[in-house]
């Protein structure tokens, strides 16, 4: 059957000839009837379509409305209307098309197609499917979960002139070249006649007390430590002399660091008047001497805040990297590890002592250039400092960070689980 329109009569079906010119008039008037059906609900005269409204639907019984094709208001036949009538059409053409069968083959090809469509899928395939389509849900969701990206922890500080956020990075890369150039034997104690590790153990934490009742800067007290083993890397000092280098060395990193300066005298009087003013003087020259002057190195401080910036840090988490990295400026065999390790493997403790597990992210082990895996050999040592921080003579450290003033950060359980799995 086909379509045709003109001006007068909007839409007017023509019969289909067959081959042999003769004229299908029973099935043409089946197919009419069956677009009729499909148009009007089952009415309608087959002469014309009937056109619709602004509303396509009804909203009582949801049908096509029928309207008044006289009536100008009305709107043209819809896109919806155009693609029931080429499917219809469509299904009038393959009628006509179609051989005659008889009243046995129709009722045997109707059994056909629904034992066909009842026939279920093979279970091997639908369960081959479905293990197929979750083993892809899986791996897309087990990507969204662990896939961490490197957070760029100088965003915030975008506006801030004092970060330098635009050369914030050729700076550290600077510190890590500096510090190989300045690096300290972990053997210069073999070379010392008169002194030994424990003396040093007992300067260092006697300084730690000396810098908190000053309340000197934090920077000030990582340089005195630097220039200690500086200075006697490279030049041999007798016991009585051991407490002024500890002095001059503090003396001269408040000139670097400090904005108020402690007098000669204030150190003359700590010491218990032990040296004089011109000892203290000459002493100060002897060290600048042998440093050549060279104060501009990079301690542990300055990595330390790049990697408690980077670990997205809180003051409970800070206080207690600087208590441990401070545990370890009395120790001796902690000279073997550069500062940035050392830095690194503090604010790694720390983490572990809070959270019970370590959290190093990709965004630490970017910053840092240690991995999870470097670090544990240097926080074993460092849990095993804090487990004995408050037994001994020397636990100046331990009641300096038992105050509220640096949030009683020593009274934290060690991460006893790091050595465990070091055993």
């Amino acid at each position: 059957m086909v379509i045709s329109s003109n001006e007068n009569n909007p839409t007017i079906f023509k019969p289909i000839t067959n081959l042999q010119g003769v004229m299908e008039t029973r099935q043409s008037r089946r197919a009419l009837s069956v677009i009729s059906h499909n148009v009007v609900g089952g009415g309608g005269h087959p002469s014309y379509l009937p056109l619709v409204n602004k509303r396509g639907l009804s909203e009582t019984n949801g049908i096509f409305e029928k309207s008044n094709p006289l009536n100008p208001a009305h709107r043209p036949i819809t896109r919806k209307f155009a693609a029931q009538i080429a499917t219809s059409k469509k299904s009038c053409l393959e009628e006509t098309k179609k051989p005659k069968l008889s009243a046995e083959e129709e009722e045997f090809r109707v059994w056909e197609d629904e034992a066909a469509k009842s026939q279920p899928v093979p279970m091997s395939l639908e369960q081959s499917e479905a293990v197929l389509h979750e083993k892809d849900q899986m791996e897309v969701d087990m990507e969204d979960i662990f896939e961490e990206t490197i957070e760029d922890i100088d965003k915030c500080d975008a506006k801030n002139p004092l970060a330098v956020a635009d050369y914030v990075e050729d700076l550290y890369a600077y510190y890590r070249r500096m510090e190989g150039c300045s690096y300290i034997s972990p053997n210069y104690m073999a070379q010392q006649f008169d002194i030994n590790e424990k003396m040093r153990a007992i300067l260092m934490d006697w300084l730690i007390e000396v810098h908190y009742k000053f309340e000197l800067r934090e920077e000030t007290l990582f340089l005195t430590v630097s220039l200690i083993d500086r200075f006697l890397e490279k030049q041999s000092v007798v016991r009585k002399k051991l407490q002024l280098v500890g002095l001059v060395a503090m003396l001269l990193a408040c000139k670097y660091e400090e904005v108020s300066v402690p007098i000669v005298d204030d150190l003359i009087f700590i010491s218990d008047k032990a040296y004089a003013r011109k000892e203290v003087l000459e002493m100060e020259s002897l060290m600048l001497n042998t440093l050549h002057f060279n104060m501009s190195i990079p301690t542990a401080y300055v990595f330390m805040r790049r990697f408690l910036k980077a670990a997205q840090s809180d003051q409970k988490l800070e206080l207690l990297s600087f208590f441990l990295i401070e545990l370890c400026f009395v120790e001796y065999e902690m000279i073997k590890f550069p500062p940035s390790f050392l830095a690194a493997a503090a604010v790694y403790t720390a983490q572990c002592t809070l959270y019970g597990v370590g959290q190093w992210s990709k965004t630490c082990e970017w910053h840092s250039n240690y991995s999870e895996d470097h670090l544990l050999e240097c926080s074993k040592l460092i849990v095993s400092f804090h487990q004995k921080a408050a037994t001994g003579k020397l636990t100046g450290v331990h009641r300096k960070y038992s105050t509220s003033k640096f949030g009683y950060a020593a009274k934290c359980q060690p991460a006893d689980f790091l050595v465990e799995t070091q055993k």
